[in-house]
């Protein structure tokens, strides 16, 4: 086993997940654009523009590296709240697809900054649908409340200013509720809300090209062998279904659920502490490599590795890292097969918001430093360290 911790990816999972995504769009006028926010690992960026899916980025880096693997500048989504000068005028030279706006004052800015450039992009309004996604409150991005799109007061302020905007093409509309959403009655309730919103748009800006419904889809975290590939098949029969009266075609930001299944993380056990109330194993990994449990509580499956699970006497640890937080945890009361010193963990469903959110806090060495990437040909996968 290699120095840890590690991301290990299996690409056979990541290929197989992508044309899952294919199957179930290649009949429709649907297009997906990958959220490279989930990982932004250049041999994963290179698969997936291999397989022909656009890029979905919320900053102008993205963009450079959405570009830099392969994907088109014409099928890139740039979106996000807080876009720089700088970032705009990446997306402006670099002719991406369409910029998603979020703000009067964002528009306002891309048209100025366009009219001096020489350009005329395509954009799309982001609208808060005001609808519950149902997931944790940091990853719900749809209610009125959160600080995504513009905001109706905006919208209206914006229809009376069109004719001032006229280094901007505005072409449709953007939505995006939130992410890990399992429950598909939420996509239901967005589409209601979508076709309510649509002829409101044709009436009182113009003709609609472009709509894009956003991401969010879910894994499953708790059982990844039963749920290696999502259950994309309902997840767009809702739009399909949903959507079918507009008669548009129908972009997505899927990213969770393209390369979160695809990754883990494997990590070595440093010191195993027992005390009259539970376990502990101290591993080498930290909330720098998988932020998500510090930030969101979020639970992952671990696994002893190479141990039969039904043979092994098996223990219950909390699982912890080396971080100066009591919030540096992996889990608590995690059932384990026996372990001691050397022994490796993978923590699994870490193919998303990992490496992407890694960072150097107790100065930790920076994730994009060091990178190994090891491909074995037979079983397609890599290693990075």
């Amino acid at each position: 086993m290699e120095n840890t911790p590690f991301y290990f990816y299996d690409l056979d999972v990541l290929n197989q997940t992508l044309d899952a995504v294919s199957a179930e769009t290649m009949h429709d006028d649907f297009h997906v654009h990958y959220a490279i926010k989930a990982n932004n690992n250049k041999k994963i960026l290179q698969e997936i523009a291999k397989k022909g899916l656009g890029a979905d980025c919320v900053s102008g880096w993205e963009i450079l590296a959405a570009i830099d693997a392969g994907f088109s500048p014409n099928s890139i989504a740039f979106a996000g709240v807080g876009k720089t000068d700088e970032e705009i005028a990446i997306a402006l030279k670099h002719e991406i697809g369409v910029i998603h706006c979020e703000s009067l004052e964002e528009i306002e800015v891309i048209n100025a900054m366009a009219h001096e450039l020489g350009f005329y992009p395509k954009i799309a309004l982001r609208l808060n649908p005001n609808v519950n996604a149902l997931t944790h409150a940091k990853i719900s991005t749809g209610m009125s409340e959160n600080k995504f799109g513009l905001t109706v007061i905006e919208f209206e302020e914006l229809v009376n200013k069109l004719t001032d905007l006229n280094s901007v093409n505005i072409i449709g509309l953007h939505f995006h509720i939130g992410s890990q959403i399992t429950n598909m009655r939420v996509f239901e309730e967005l589409c209601e809300r979508i076709t309510e919103i649509v002829p409101q748009f044709v009436k009182m800006i113009g003709p609609i090209s472009y709509l894009n419904v956003g991401g969010g889809l879910g894994i499953n975290y708790e059982n990844p062998d039963h749920g290696l590939i999502p259950d994309f098949e309902s997840y767009f029969d809702v739009f399909r279904w949903g959507l079918r009266q507009l008669d548009l075609p129908v972009h997505f930001e899927l990213g969770r659920s393209i390369v979160g299944q695809c990754g883990s993380l494997r990590t070595r056990v440093l010191y195993v502490k027992k005390s009259d109330q539970k376990n502990f194993a101290v591993v080498d990994a930290g909330m720098t490599e998988l932020m998500r449990p510090a930030l969101y509580g979020a639970k992952h499956k671990i696994e002893r590795f190479g141990v039969a699970h039904v043979d092994a006497d098996r223990h219950k640890y909390d699982v912890v890292g080396p971080i100066c937080e009591s919030s540096d945890s992996f889990g608590n009361e995690i059932e384990l097969a026996e372990l001691k010193r050397g022994d490796i963990l993978t923590i699994r469903s870490c193919g998303a918001y990992a490496e992407s959110m890694s960072l150097r806090y107790n100065g930790r060495q920076e994730v994009g430093n060091n990178l190994k990437r090891k491909v074995n040909t037979s079983l397609r996968m890599i290693r990075t360290a």
